[in-house]
C-alpha cells in the first residue's frame, strides 16, 4: 500500500456562522473507488470542493501527495485531479468537441492549438463515452443527461490519477449510469483513485470498494464496503430502516427499504 493520496486532519469549514465540515479526519488510499454517502447538507460536496482546493479550510490540513493542497497551482492540480460536478451550467455556444477538449488544456502551452495527438485523445474519450456523434452539436442543445456525459468525458480527457465525482450520474438514465461507472472502475483497476459522492446507496455499494458515511459535517465511519455497508450504519446515518442483503446478481451488498408509512 502506498502513501495516502489525501491525508485530511482536523478539517473545519463553513459559510458565515454555519459550519459545514466540522473536525473531519480522513485518509484516501490510492487505487480504490471511495463512495461518500450521507444526508443532504452533511458536507459531502463541500468536502470535495475542499479537496479540489476550491475552498480554503478554516482549520485543519489537507495533504495531497504529502503536500498542502494550497501549495499547488491550479494548473498543476488540473494535471492531478479532475472533477465531474453535480451541476454544469454554461451559457456559451461551445460544441461538444470543444468542451471535451478543454480537458486537455492543462497539458498545452498557453494559447497553443491542440495537436493531432491531443485531438485523437479527445476523440477516443468521446467514443468511449458514446458521444462521438454529438461532437459538432452545441452543448446548449443537449439534454441534461447528455450534458453530464460530455462533462464526464471532459474529466476523463484530463487523464488524471485522481477523479472526483459529485453526484456525477444524477441526470443519466440507468444504461448510461452503469456504462459510466464501469469506465471509472476500469481506471481504478488500472491503479487510479476515484472518490464519488452518491445519493443512491445501492450504486455506491455496487461500484465502490470503500465507503465513507457522513453526518453533520463529520465522518461516522469509513472502511471496506463489505464491512461498513450494514443496516445499523444506514439507520444511524439516514434515520431509516433497511435490510442489507448480499445479492448475487449485483455481485455485492444491496439495501431495500420499508415504506415510512409501514413503520
Amino acid at each position: 500500500m502506498g502513501n495516502p493520496v489525501f491525508d485530511i486532519t482536523g478539517l473545519r469549514f463553513g459559510f458565515g456562522s454555519h459550519t459545514v465540515v466540522n473536525g473531519l479526519d480522513l485518509k484516501i488510499e490510492p487505487g480504490h473507488f471511495y463512495g461518500i454517502v450521507g444526508p443532504n447538507g452533511c458536507g459531502k460536496s463541500t468536502l470535495l470542493m475542499l479537496m479540489m482546493g476550491y475552498y480554503q479550510a478554516t482549520e485543519g490540513h489537507i495533504l495531497f501527495d504529502g503536500r498542502e493542497i494550497s501549495k499547488y497551482s491550479r494548473r498543476h492540480l488540473a494535471r492531478k485531479m479532475a472533477l465531474v460536478p453535480q451541476d454544469f451550467t454554461i451559457n456559451f455556444d461551445f460544441s461538444v468537441r470543444d468542451i471535451v477538449m478543454m480537458g486537455r488544456y492543462p497539458y498545452l502551452p498557453r494559447f497553443a492549438t491542440p495537436s493531432r495527438e491531443e485531438v485523437e485523445k479527445g476523440g477516443a474519450i468521446m467514443s468511449e463515452m458514446g458521444i462521438a456523434t454529438l461532437g459538432g452539436r452545441s452543448v446548449l442543445a443537449l439534454s441534461g443527461g447528455e450534458k453530464q456525459r460530455v462533462v464526464f468525458a471532459r474529466a476523463l480527457a484530463q487523464d488524471t490519477p485522481v477523479l472526483l465525482l459529485d453526484e456525477a450520474t444524477s441526470n443519466m438514465d440507468i444504461h448510461h449510469t452503469l456504462h459510466t461507472l464501469d469506465r471509472v472502475t476500469q481506471r481504478v483497476l488500472a491503479g487510479r483513485t476515484a472518490i464519488g459522492v452518491f445519493h443512491d446507496l445501492n450504486l455506491a455499494a455496487m461500484y465502490c470498494d470503500r465507503m465513507v458515511f457522513m453526518a453533520k459535517g463529520r465522518i461516522l465511519t469509513r472502511g471496506e464496503t463489505s464491512e461498513v455497508f450494514c443496516e445499523d450504519m444506514i439507520e444511524k446515518t439516514f434515520r431509516v430502516r433497511g435490510r442489507v442483503i448480499a445479492h448475487p446478481f449485483a455481485a455485492g451488498k444491496q439495501v431495500v427499504f420499508q415504506k415510512q408509512s409501514m413503520l
